[in-house]
């Protein structure tokens, strides 16, 4: 199938009049008199029989006819249902309603599962808001469940007598405040990472208000202040400019209701409620008799493709719009977005839009309904296109939604006493701390074997790095004073060379083969692209990117996108198999399980729905007819994509003219098939998907050799799981379970011993009865677990009850809590995946980690303890997330490198990894020039300085220049290793100008001794641009050498400075290298 190319048009604008369908409906009897029965408030007005679907409608009804009658009012919906209340808050978008959603705290019978931090903090701004009376035209509409009402909550005077609201220009005395916020509970840290944290750095304050969404940084001057900014928790750099911003100074007491925030105007609209609720001002019941309010479509469910490839039911659509235009009905059609829209358009007459009965509406709806009596029809995506039926994620417009990127933290900032590191020129040891010499200098202390210590300055902190293996035993410590440690770096070396020497010949094979050029974007690719529910995040942008590319290339593509799980691979694959297809080529999807094959099955014809392109399921849970029905077409062509197991790579399987293969989590097919794809899929483009994140550093060094897209930014919208750790506790698993049923979800519980997993089945069925439960295993037959599995995934169970076998791969929406007993016995990169396989949906997902009593004071609390900051979503994973990190590194380079990097670390292996790449493609080594400067006016360090200025001849007055990071502008320690470790790494000045400007945000301006520092390593950048690697000023002469040989710039003689004062003389030599 081809498509033409054509410039994509924009579609006419939506706006409306008045809100859809409002008009109608509050004439029209039946709701009229339940909407003046709901304002006046004396008795419940029942709103019956109305379809779910509707639930919206009916709010922004009372929202506007409350409006209309007591300005100032708020409606207060209730609903049970966690998911429901999310699926209103986007709906009411339709009726320019923004709603206030009041998240739930976690219901336990003794308290011990309590709320995540960030639900807290959004129900304290929930609260604020609520302190405060609306304003507008429109009633305000506050979302929560029917428990929340009466739930403890802080009272509106506490809240308000404990705000303050700082504003630019403010005249504020930073110690009071620091003060006044300790007085009041603020725990005073070098460093805020938690809501309830202040920190102090000389004239900026960093501190993470209760209630607050990002934390905040204050910059005075004197009592002024003078900038407010938000910054990120992980990085700790400044992301937005405010101009005011509310602190709660004290953790407000919970002395009250959330019903004490209801004034007497506001009116309870209960929703979804088995019983009508009398205590409400409004009920609404899906059942009931009488006047017809809000019923679903008479059209159904179409499936996904229906509309385009099904003639009758497209015939029955446009009946049933011709019958409500002939009873002159208003129809409203709801498109998520403007390509959506336009691809209807297509499919459509010109003649559809313009006879004033049916309006194009831009906003989520997820299913339509119909509100007979008012002669209203609302339809949906569902109706359309058969898709999008399961809720869109409410976006949390309340919270900061900053994109983050997931990295590696190997950083020194993050070293702790006992660590391993890696020093390039000794080898591995341990860190014991940093110390004072004699002469007052500050030293790295690390401990090799037999108990040798080194001192290594802390300017030369960029020769360490923190040791990275790949888990399991812990590496020898290296003996000072032997060949050992030279002689594993000269192997390491070796086999790297030889490594990286085999991945370019392949490169090169493939290069030299002839591939097919897909054409550029068709209008049917703007369409599609822009019809997608959802903002690609800048990996997935970068990714799609490359992989176009690659496909309009001439050579055959071998591209491996890799990302975490959940960072949206699949949507790339899902473009790239769309445009090959548009293109008038076959595509083939290859995945290693049957579930995973109907997951990928649903979603790609939910997303390809309005194109008549055909996609067929491969594995053996198809009849034999289908197989036989789905191979033909293969062969044929009339099959477009398919999607299947390692059956698709079946001796039988014959494609008429296959443009693209992708392969999903290459690293679990076997040997024997990943030949078997080399054989079939030798010439066509292959796009391998893995799940498991790569470091960036090893993405950077393999970039030469290895088509690579990372996928570093999680999806928006997304919620960090709240994780908490017990001991073994009946009442807490009870909770949990039951927790997540009554929000209508699934569990996980892990139990990683098949001997006693039928015993933990028959305790579980004691506990919570009414769930049922399923159970799988590794001693299972495939065929059973995977019966199992699907059970689970189809939702036909509540609980999974399993070991780790279960794959994580796997997208379950629905499960939302991982329950793991004996948490004890994994690792933290293990725990880290297992946890991982919840909070797929957007919710708030649970996962709760069991310890038995005995261990939960001990050291195995301790260690599990540090997953509970794992817990932001790409960036905060720090160790956990780097030891994940680099088990992908060892499944991509294999067993034998494995061992190199187990043998000098991660960080150098990389860094040998690059050299060797740039050595076999260009012939020499591209890496920065290591600049010895030396200055015999300058001190780089703060001993070396008050020695000089302790002296009694002071040269005059002109005295000696400070050039290093003083403890009162960095106070801990491992802060300044860090810094001075990324001075040294250093390689261009818009890199430094960039490192300047983060140090500025974070620490404030810097004093004399660190802006020195700073011009001192623009001197050493300058000079290594120019090849050179000496820099030497004495007695006014400038002595540069370039690889052992001095320079002369004239004459034969060295320059001099003409400059007296020492800044001046650092600047000026800063200029002179630069006009080299």
């Amino acid at each position: 199938m081809r498509v033409s190319t054509k410039t994509p048009h924009t579609s006419p604008g939506d706006s409306l009049d008045s809100l859809p369908g409002i008009t109608e409906a509050r004439t029209s009897p039946p709701f009229s008199k339940r909407l003046e029965a709901f304002v006046r408030g004396q008795e419940p007005a029942a709103f019956s029989p109305v379809d779910t679907a509707a639930l919206s409608f009916i709010t922004s009804l009372c929202s506007d006819a409350l409006a209309s009658n007591k300005p100032g009012a708020r409606v207060w919906l209730t609903h049970p249902n966690p998911r429901v209340r999310d699926r209103i808050a986007v709906e009411l978008d339709l009726w320019n309603i923004r709603p206030l959603v009041l998240p739930d705290l976690p219901e336990s019978e003794d308290d011990q599962l309590t709320a995540p931090p960030e639900t807290i903090a959004e129900r304290l701004d929930v609260m604020n808001t609520l302190c405060s009376a609306p304003t507008g035209k429109k009633s305000q509409v506050v979302i929560l469940s029917p428990d929340s009402l009466d739930a403890a909550s802080p009272s509106p005077i506490t809240l308000q007598e404990s705000a303050q609201m700082i504003h630019l220009g403010d005249d504020l005395d930073p110690d009071l405040l620091e003060k006044k916020l300790i007085e009041n509970g603020y725990e005073r840290v070098t460093q805020v990472h938690a809501h309830g944290q202040v920190a102090r750095r000389g004239g900026i304050m960093d501190l993470f208000s209760w209630h607050a969404a990002a934390p905040l940084r204050m910059e005075f001057f004197d009592t002024e202040v003078e900038s407010l900014r938000e910054f990120d928790i992980d990085t700790q750099v400044s992301v937005r400019r405010v101009k005011q911003a509310e602190i709660t100074i004290a953790e407000p007491e919970q002395t009250a209701t959330v019903r004490d925030f209801m004034s007497k105007n506001d009116r309870w609209l209960a929703a979804g409620d088995d019983e009508p609720n009398s205590a409400a001002h409004g009920y609404v019941n899906q059942d009931g008799v009488g006047d017809s309010i809000c019923l679903g479509t008479p059209l159904g469910t179409f499936d996904a493709g229906d509309f385009i490839l099904n003639e009758a039911r497209r015939h029955r659509f446009f009946q049933q719009i011709a019958d409500w235009k002939s009873d002159q009905w208003k129809i409203f059609l709801t498109f998520a977005n403007k390509g959506e829209r336009e691809r209807f358009e297509e499919l459509v007459d010109q003649d559809f839009f313009k006879s004033g009965a049916i309006t194009p509406l831009s906003g989520d709806l997820v299913q339509g309904f119909t509100a007979p009596n008012a002669g209203l029809a609302f339809l949906s995506s569902a109706e359309l296109f058969g898709r999008y039926q399961t809720p869109q994620t409410r976006k949390r417009a309340s919270r900061v939604d900053h994109q983050r990127r997931a990295r590696a933290q190997t950083a020194l900032e993050d070293i702790s006493k006992g660590d391993l590191v890696v020093h390039t020129e000794y080898g591995v040891g341990r860190f014991q701390g940093i110390e004072r010499d004699e002469d007052g200098h500050e030293e790295i202390h690390i401990r090799y074997r037999d108990g040798a210590i080194l001192s290594v300055p802390l300017d030369h902190s960029h020769l360490l790095s923190k040791y990275v293996g790949l888990g399991g035993k812990e590496p020898d410590l290296s003996r000072l004073g032997t060949g050992a440690w030279q002689k594993a770096k000269n192997s390491a070396e070796k086999s790297i060379l030889d490594y990286a020497a085999k991945l370019l010949q392949m490169q090169a094979e493939r290069h030299t083969q002839p591939g097919y050029c897909h054409p550029p974007d068709s209008r049917w690719m703007w369409e599609f692209e822009n019809s997608f529910h959802h903002t690609i995040t800048p990996g997935q942008r970068d990714s799609i990117e490359d992989v176009k590319a690659d496909m309009e290339s001439a050579k055959p593509m071998d591209r491996l996108i890799c990302g975490d799980v959940g960072f949206g691979k699949t949507e790339v694959a899902i473009r790239a198999a769309f445009k090959a297809v548009t293109g008038g080529k076959q595509a083939a999807v290859l995945v290693p399980t049957t579930v995973l094959a109907e997951q990928h099955w649903r979603t790609f014809r939910e997303r390809m729905s309005d194109y008549p392109i055909r996609i067929e399921l491969l594995n053996r849970f198809r009849k034999a007819s289908e197989v036989k029905e789905t191979i033909k077409g293969l062969a044929d062509g009339s099959v477009d994509l398919v999607i299947g197991t390692h059956r698709l790579i079946s001796k039988d399987i014959k494609f008429k003219d296959l443009g693209i293969a992708i392969v999903d989590e290459e690293q679990r097919f076997g040997v024997k098939h990943k030949e078997r794809f080399k054989e079939m899929f030798r010439n066509i483009d292959v796009l391998t998907l893995s799940a498991t994140p790569i470091p960036r550093t090893l993405y950077l060094s393999l970039m030469g050799a290895r088509d690579m897209s990372t996928i570093d930014t999680p999806l928006p919208g997304k919620v960090p799981i709240n994780t908490s750790i017990h001991g073994y506790d009946k009442g807490i698993i009870r909770d949990a379970i039951r927790r997540e049923l009554k929000r209508g979800g699934q569990i996980f519980f892990l139990h990683n011993r098949v001997k006693s997993i039928d015993l933990v089945q028959s305790a579980l069925k004691k506990l919570v009865p009414e769930a049922s439960i399923v159970v799988g295993h590794g001693q299972m037959e495939k065929d059973e677990l995977e019966v199992v599995m699907r059970t689970f995934v189809q939702g036909k169970a509540d609980i999974l009850l399993a070991t780790t076998i279960i794959e994580s791969g796997i997208d379950i929406p629905n499960a939302n809590t991982i329950i793991i007993d004996r948490a004890d016995r994994f690792g933290l990169a293990d725990l880290y995946q297992l946890r991982g396989r919840v909070g797929r949906a957007g919710g708030q997902a649970y996962a709760i980690l069991l310890l038995p009593s005995d261990l939960i004071q001990g050291d195995a609390r301790k260690r599990i303890n540090a997953i509970q900051q794992y817990t932001a979503l790409g960036s905060g994973f720090k160790i956990a997330m780097r030891d994940l990190e680099i088990r992908g590194a060892g499944n991509l380079l294999g067993t034998k490198q494995s061992g190199h990097i187990a043998a000098v670390g991660f960080d150098l292996y990389c860094q040998l990894l690059r050299q060797s790449i740039d050595r076999l493609r260009d012939g020499k080594i591209t890496q920065r020039v290591d600049v010895t400067f030396k200055a015999d006016f300058i001190c780089f360090s703060e001993a070396e300085y008050l020695q000089a200025t302790s002296r009694e001849n002071k040269n005059d007055g002109i005295g000696n220049l400070p050039a290093y990071l003083p403890a009162d502008y960095m106070p801990e320690a491992r802060l300044r290793i860090s810094a001075y470790k990324e001075l040294a790494e250093l390689v261009t000045q818009k890199e430094l100008k960039s490192l300047q400007t983060r140090w500025i945000d974070r620490f404030g301006k810097p004093p004399e001794s660190t802006a020195n520092l700073l011009t001192a390593t623009a001197v050493k950048l300058a000079a290594a641009a120019a090849s050179i690697t000496s820099v030497e000023i004495r007695e006014q002469r400038l002595m540069l050498t370039r690889n052992g040989e001095y320079i002369f710039l004239s004459a034969k003689r060295f320059p001099r400075l003409k400059s007296i004062k020492p800044a001046d003389k650092l600047s000026e030599t800063l200029e002179m290298l630069r006009s080299i």
